[in-house]
């Protein structure tokens, strides 16, 4: 039984080579590979790789190498049948019966594969022909070399109504061929069919094996409605489904370890002339999940980028609500937005590879394209406004699927939320990005040489330093849980999750822990009792003593519970975040001292950016704690 290559390339598509043989071969992840013992060879060293974005497996101690299903055939001795039919119940794909009249549509497939290809080879003969001279000079003025056209397989279109449909009925291809290939049009006032593209730059649209199943063509005249014009829905074609340049893109993306999004097919091309030759393009749409799970088979962070213009940012916020739903832990996107009215042809032809690079280096996370999304909408200046900004955010993290990554997702925006200061004497914070006005004619912050500096208050906090026993936040924290031991029953498992420093506060929060496991109900007297004999009052008292005067009413036993509740979530969302971002930053500080190039400097820059942040929300804490004092 034969099956189409479709439902083959289906099932590859959902089930990832490490997922099969993951059962059998004990993997473990190597780079953007995966490696393990050989199934075939008794060895020691592993020698077995899979990888997920070409999905194959090689064995060097055998020499083996194949997909899943020829995995299943060499592993467990199936037919080919066999392991198809395996795979695609895995996998959920249903498996047509091949009829008659299948096998018939199967050679038909064959067959406008082969029409496609006379086409494609049609248009690269009449760019080089007379009447491509106007579309030479096209592509010389966008500097796109022979070699370049030679190798992207550009063509041109003549204006003639029926040169292509001449030209190939001359090789024998039927009308009926032509049609179903998307090459022929017509209008309503016409019953004859003609050339669908005329006078246009054609660039072949391949599928992920490299055979011409589209095109798209660029018009040459100004005058006509469309200034590009992609093949129809096909047999062979779904734009949807597709993403240009992806069959020369998959072994390029792989060795980077990264791949670039764009919009359009000049801006492939202009890219892989500058040397980056891992880029590829949606069809003339807006990114869609099938187009999005293309993307991380290459990397698990695809880079998009878009135009400098407000549609590009359009784009850009219209693929964070694509994406959402599908994002998993350590499946993502990064967004590189170009300088105002360039699109990428303009930046690589103007400043090269060095120019993309930067761009590409500043790239910037999913959840900063979410926040600056949202905060554009409108000032936050009232608590009306500054509701609304948390209620979109709010329904933006509900789109996505994942828990854990949720989660983490609403503890970000939080902690951005909790920085947010409607004091305009404190707003320097979040306009700056760090402590203090700049002087006139000081470095400005987005200059390589700026670096943005913690504040002298928050430089003396432990929490700022990296966390330690002396940390007040920390203090705050703890002692809220000893003073409200009720707490325990719903955020046991956060206090878990939190770092602390210091043996004294590790063993105070083991006594937590063990109190909130037993079951046992607790009062202060109780958690007193509990201190005592854990001889753990002199370190309560410590830390006690550590609280600011501004968070001293949290450890009042009638403090009201829900005011409670909120600013303890602000306090371990504060703490989590300045802990992982000093991580992060001391990381990228050891980068930059290794390589000083501007992608570890773009690094510590945006590590530094977020630090500002949470800093200007701790900073407000302590403004609030001297206007109150005074």
């Amino acid at each position: 039984m034969r099956y189409p290559p479709n439902v083959l390339d289906e099932i590859r598509a959902r089930l990832p080579a490490s997922a099969v043989v993951g059962k059998r071969v004990r993997l473990k992840k190597a780079g953007r590979e995966w490696k393990g013992l050989s199934p075939f060879n008794a060895e020691k060293t592993p020698s077995f790789y899979v990888n997920d974005q070409k999905q194959f497996y090689h064995c060097f101690s055998s020499g083996k190498h194949g997909d899943i299903f020829t995995f299943l055939m060499e592993t467990e001795g199936l037919s080919f049948p066999e392991a198809v039919e395996r795979l695609a119940a895995e996998a959920g794909v249903p498996l047509p019966t091949l009829s008659q009249e299948d096998r018939e549509q199967e050679v038909k497939r064959k067959s406008l594969y082969d029409v496609m290809e006379l086409a494609a080879e049609f248009f690269q003969a009449a760019l080089q022909g007379r009447s491509g001279a106007k579309a030479r000079d096209y592509l010389a003025g966008r500097s796109l070399s022979v070699d370049t056209q030679t190798r992207f397989g550009i063509g041109y279109a003549p204006p003639d109504r029926y040169a292509l449909r001449d030209h190939l009925a001359g090789k024998g291809v039927s009308i009926e061929m032509m049609d179903e290939a998307g090459l022929l049009t017509s209008s309503e006032n016409e019953t004859v069919l003609r050339d669908r593209f005329r006078d246009r730059v054609m660039f072949p649209i391949c599928d992920l094996r490299g055979r011409v199943v589209a095109f798209g063509g660029r018009a040459m005249s100004a005058d006509v409605p469309a200034k590009y014009l992609n093949s129809p829905d096909t047999p062979l074609f779904n734009k949807g489904r597709l993403l240009y340049n992806y069959h020369l893109a998959r072994q390029p993306a792989h060795d980077r370890g990264t791949v670039i999004a764009v919009e359009g097919y000049v801006d492939v091309i202009s890219l892989s002339v500058a040397g980056f030759h891992n880029a590829v393009a949606p069809l003339g749409t807006a990114l869609t999940e099938d187009q999005l799970a293309l993307l991380w088979r290459l990397s698990d962070e695809p880079i998009l980028c878009f135009d400098g213009d407000k549609a590009g940012r359009r784009a850009a916020f219209r693929a964070l609500d694509i994406a959402l739903p599908s994002l998993t832990p350590g499946k993502s996107l990064r967004f590189a937005m170009l300088p105002e009215g360039q699109d990428p042809d303009d930046l690589a032809r103007a400043g090269g590879s060095a120019a993309v690079e930067r761009v590409l280096a500043s790239a910037r996370p999913l959840v900063d394209m979410l926040w600056t999304r949202e905060v554009e909408v409108g000032p936050l200046d009232t608590p009306e406004r500054r509701a609304a900004l948390e209620h979109r955010l709010r329904e933006s993290l509900a789109l996505i699927r994942d828990e854990t990554l949720k989660r983490y997702y609403r503890e970000e925006v939080q902690a951005r939320i909790a920085a947010q200061n409607p004091d305009p004497r404190a707003a320097r914070f979040n306009r700056q990005g760090g402590g203090g006005r700049r002087e006139r004619g000081g470095p400005s912050p987005t200059t390589p040489s700026a670096r943005l500096s913690v504040s002298p208050l928050l430089a003396r906090s432990a929490l700022f330093m990296g966390g330690s026993a002396e940390s007040p936040r920390e203090a705050m924290i703890l002692c809220a849980f000893l003073a409200h031991p009720e707490l325990l029953q719903n955020h046991a498992e956060t206090l878990a999750e939190l770092e602390v420093e210091g043996r004294g506060p590790q063993a105070l929060r083991s006594l937590l822990l063990d109190g909130a496991a037993s079951g046992e109900p607790a009062d202060l007297a109780v958690m007193q009792v509990r201190l005592e004999r854990g001889g753990l009052l002199p370190v309560a008292d410590k830390l006690t003593a550590l609280v600011r005067p501004g968070d001293r009413w949290m450890l009042d036993p009638h403090a009201d519970p829900m005011r409670l509740e909120d600013a303890l979530r602000q306090a371990i969302t504060l703490h989590r975040r300045a802990r992982t971002l000093h991580s992060e930053l001391r990381a990228a500080e050891r980068a930059l001292a290794e390589e000083d190039n501007e992608a570890n400097l773009a690094w510590l820059r945006e590590v530094q950016n977020q630090l500002s942040s949470v800093e200007g929300a701790e900073a407000d804490l302590d403004n609030n704690v001297v206007r109150r004092e005074q």
